[in-house]
Formats: structure tokens, C-alpha cells, sequence
């Protein structure tokens, strides 16, 4: 599967204040997906792990594509000499653009809005809206608590049991390629979610 994907969207934060783990993490994931041939497909910002990953990927010869807003343009500092730059007007319009731009999402440890596009094509895979996977980088467990969150919704039925599967989690950037290589389209019925009870 990994080398029919061509283009992957990497949610992460824009905070540059975070653990050097976090950071040397990014930069590792960037050299690969780089090295592989993949496009990077991310927020459009310079800072933190978002600058880090484009960085990354431009300087082990990757292609790497940007969606900003205009807001968010002087706030986060918009990174050039990217493959491609995009500016939208709204949110909705870049998390749109980038999920219509990728054919996976690998999920790195982020804040609100990392937290946000994660449930969001996650949601839209239960929903039967998408079959590209969703990897989930745990790296130094930053998302064991969101983990253990989506079990607690199982076991209460707030949630199927099998929806579990649509997250891949993987702890090293170094899995990331594997886990697209090993990824298999969901066999639930998407209509079993209203039959929870």
C-alpha cells in the first residue's frame, strides 16, 4: 500500500517551546517520507514541528505543499520556498484543501487544533466518507490519554468496538512507512453505528 501512496498529511503543532524529543521526532519523520517520495501535505507555517516538517522534507529533496490562511499567515509566519503555497480564506477551506490533497494522514503530538483535524478524518472515515489511513505517531506517549479516551467510548457504547481500528499507532517515525504498507480498508458495516444500543 505505502508505495501507491504518493501524498500524506502531517497534522502537528506550531509550538517551537515543545521537547526536543518531539522536535528531533519531526525531523526524522520529514527525511523519510522525503526519501520515499512523498509528498508532504501540511498547515503552511514555518514554526514549531509544522516548520520542522517541511524544513525536513525540502532539505532531503522532498516535495512539500502548504495551506495557510490569511489570518494565520502574519500570526504563525508563513513558510517560503515550499513546492507548492496555498492561501484560503477560512479554516474550513485549508483543512479541506488538505485532506483533498493527501491519501493518508500521519497525526503527530499537537494541541487543539492538531487535536481537531485528528477527529475530524477520523469521524469522516467512521462515516464511510474516506478509506485512507490515519496514523497515530505516539511519540513518548503523548497519546496514550486520547487513546484511552477512545477505549472508554467503546466500552460505555458510545462507540463501536471495531471503530477502534481506524487509528494505525505506531511510536517511531520509522513505522510510519510499515503501517501504510500494512493498512487495510475497514470491513465495518458504516451504518452499525446507529445500532450501538
Amino acid at each position: 500500500m505505502s508505495h501507491n501512496i504518493k501524498s500524506l498529511c502531517v497534522y502537528c503543532s506550531s509550538s517551537s517551546k515543545v521537547d526536543p524529543i518531539y522536535k528531533k521526532a519531526t525531523i526524522e519523520l520529514g527525511t523519510i517520507l522525503a526519501k520515499a517520495g512523498k509528498t508532504v501535505v501540511y498547515g503552511g507555517a514555518k514554526s514549531g514541528l509544522m516548520g520542522l516538517i517541511a524544513s525536513s522534507a525540502l532539505e532531503a529533496g522532498g516535495k512539500v505543499v502548504g495551506v495557510i490562511t490569511k489570518y494565520l499567515q502574519n500570526l504563525e509566519a508563513e513558510h517560503t520556498g515550499l513546492t507548492e503555497s496555498y492561501l484560503v480564506d477560512t479554516m474550513h477551506e485549508r483543512k479541506a484543501m488538505m485532506v483533498e490533497r493527501s491519501e493518508a494522514f500521519v497525526v503527530l503530538p499537537g494541541s487543539l487544533g492538531t487535536l481537531e483535524e485528528l477527529v475530524e478524518v477520523a469521524t469522516w472515515r467512521q462515516l464511510g466518507l474516506h478509506q485512507k489511513p490515519i496514523i497515530l505517531l505516539n511519540i513518548n506517549h503523548y497519546w496514550d490519554p486520547f487513546l484511552e479516551m477512545i477505549n472508554k467510548m467503546a466500552d460505555e457504547h458510545f462507540m463501536l468496538e471495531a471503530h477502534k481500528t481506524i487509528f494505525q499507532v505506531v511510536e517511531s517515525p520509522h513505522e510510519v512507512l510499515e503501517a501504510l504498507n500494512n493498512f487495510h480498508p475497514d470491513t465495518f458495516d458504516v451504518r452499525s453505528k446507529w445500532d450501538i444500543l
